[in-house]
Parts: structure tokens; C-alpha cells; sequence
């Protein structure tokens, strides 16, 4: 058994976790702590994680910064070190959702959401890399969602940020094994957070009444039942921390494993419907 696996079956494991004051960051932060494991929480606000600084003290350390701010995050990424003297999991959780039309998003808004849900996912990935790889060991889990394998009218900005890192991080797995790091793309369903609340939403064009502004009336009644609790997300995700195969994608809740079931049956279905077609291309 090398130094590095010895230390990490001898020693509580440390995560650093973004966007971790509310939703599933949160319940990953306080799962994590009512385990005996150190936690690094970034987020942009902090104040909602004083009382957690009160009851674990020196195995939570707090840091404001904002994933888009690639400084802020490698200096999180310092302090943690310093603290705590590694990284074993790094939970790269912080982002938010657009709503509306593609046609409807402004440009501010599509980079807007693009800064947060992809270059901050890199700028964490940039400042936490360096260190699992010198360790030869750690865990990345990628925030994504069952928009990152399917979409519906109203979330074609938000599934193409999380399309886009579900790429980065098939290549990113494929990188970092023979280095001893392991990635995770987590794919939750509709979860019982404030995600829905916090959506920024597009100015409507009346012709997308029928599609986009229907899915959000369907959302809105959506009965709570039909939401998975964030705590049962996080168990989930310690479950993938905790298996010594954790798998590339993880969905989590029926209704992500649904979506993406169809989404993935659908693409067969071209694939195959229109084999004669792709087949006369390389004839």
C-alpha cells in the first residue's frame, strides 16, 4: 500500500465544496461534517455557515469566493491546503439556472450563466488539479444534472452549460485515472432546493407560449413528491465517494434516470433509423 492510499484510509477524508451554503452543497457539507471529515465551504455569501463554524470548529474552514473569480478560488484552494494539508474530494457544486427560449436568452445572460456553470467549473478544476495529482489521489465530482444528457423547451441554455461539462469531463476521467484521480458526474433529477427559485428567466416572445412558457407551468404544479430531497442527493453521492468503482455518471432520482433513459433511446433510434444514410457515406 502506497504513502498516499495509507494516509487516505487513516485519515478523515477533506472536501472542498462550492456553492456550498444552500442545496445539495449544503447537505454534502453537513453530511460530511456529522462524519467526522474536514469541509473547505466556499461560496459567495457565507454568513448562512457561521453557526456550522460554531459547532465544528477547526474542521470547517469558510471561505467567501466566487467560482467565476479564478484568483479567489485558487487562493480557497491555498487556505485549504494550509488548513488541512489536502484535498481528497472536491465537489465542484455551485451554479444556477436560465430559463426561456434560446432565441429569448440576451447575450448577458448566456455568458452569465456560462461564467458560473463552466469556466467556474474549470477555474475550481485548474486550482484543485494540481493538488490531487501531486497527492496521486482524490475524487472530482462534476455538477451536472439530467440536462446534461437531455433538454426540453426552456432549458436550452442551462442544459448547454451542463452538455458542456459532461465533455470536459469525459475527457477529464480519461486524463486523470492513470494519475490516481477519479471523476464523478452527478446527475440529479428535480431536487427539492431553491434551484427553482433562484432561475433567472428570459423575456418572453409570445410564440413560445405553447412550448416554453407550458413546461413552466408544468413545473410549477408539479406536486412536492415529485422532488428528490437534497439530503438523499448527498447521501447518494457519498455512496459513489465511498465505492472503490465509483462510476462516470451517477444519476440520481427516478425522474433523472427517466429523462436520460429516453433521451439516450432516442439517439439510438436516429443512429439506427438512419444507418442506411450514414452507412452510404463511406461507400
Amino acid at each position: 500500500m502506497n504513502e498516499a492510499t495509507n494516509q487516505q484510509t487513516t485519515t478523515p477524508r477533506t472536501w472542498l465544496i462550492t456553492g456550498a451554503t444552500s442545496g445539495i452543497g449544503r447537505e454534502l457539507t453537513l453530511q460530511a461534517l456529522a462524519n467526522g471529515e474536514a469541509v473547505a465551504a466556499l461560496a459567495r455569501d457565507t454568513a448562512s455557515l457561521d453557526e456550522l463554524t460554531e459547532a465544528y470548529g477547526d474542521r470547517l474552514l469558510v471561505v467567501r469566493a466566487d467560482v467565476r473569480d479564478e484568483r479567489a478560488v485558487k487562493e480557497a484552494v491555498e487556505r485549504t491546503i494550509v488548513r488541512f494539508g489536502r484535498i481528497d474530494v472536491v465537489a465542484n457544486n455551485a451554479g444556477y439556472g436560465l430559463f426561456g427560449a434560446v432565441e429569448e436568452a440576451s447575450d448577458a445572460q448566456a455568458r452569465a450563466v456560462f461564467d458560473t456553470n463552466v469556466f467556474g467549473v474549470l477555474n475550481v478544476l485548474r486550482a484543485t488539479l494540481p493538488v490531487l495529482r501531486a497527492q496521486r489521489s482524490g475524487h472530482v465530482l462534476q455538477g451536472s444534472s439530467v440536462y446534461g444528457q437531455s433538454a426540453h423547451p426552456g432549458v436550452g441554455l442551462l442544459a448547454a452549460t451542463k452538455y458542456a461539462v459532461e465533455g470536459l469531463s469525459d475527457a477529464l476521467a480519461a486524463e486523470v485515472a492513470p494519475l490516481g484521480v477519479k471523476v464523478t458526474i452527478v446527475q440529479p433529477g428535480l431536487t427539492a432546493t431553491s434551484f427553482l427559485d433562484n432561475l433567472d428567466v428570459t423575456a418572453g416572445l409570445d410564440d413560445y407560449d405553447r412550448t416554453v412558457r407550458e413546461v413552466q407551468k408544468g413545473i410549477g404544479e408539479l406536486p412536492p413528491s415529485a422532488f428528490s430531497a437534497a439530503s438523499r442527493i448527498a447521501e447518494g453521492i457519498r455512496a459513489a465517494v465511498d465505492s472503490p468503482n465509483p462510476p462516470l455518471r451517477l444519476a440520481l432520482g427516478t425522474s433523472s434516470a427517466t429523462g436520460m433513459r429516453a433521451a439516450l433511446e432516442a439517439r439510438t433510434a436516429d443512429l439506427d433509423g438512419w444507418s442506411g444514410v450514414t452507412d452510404a457515406v463511406d461507400r
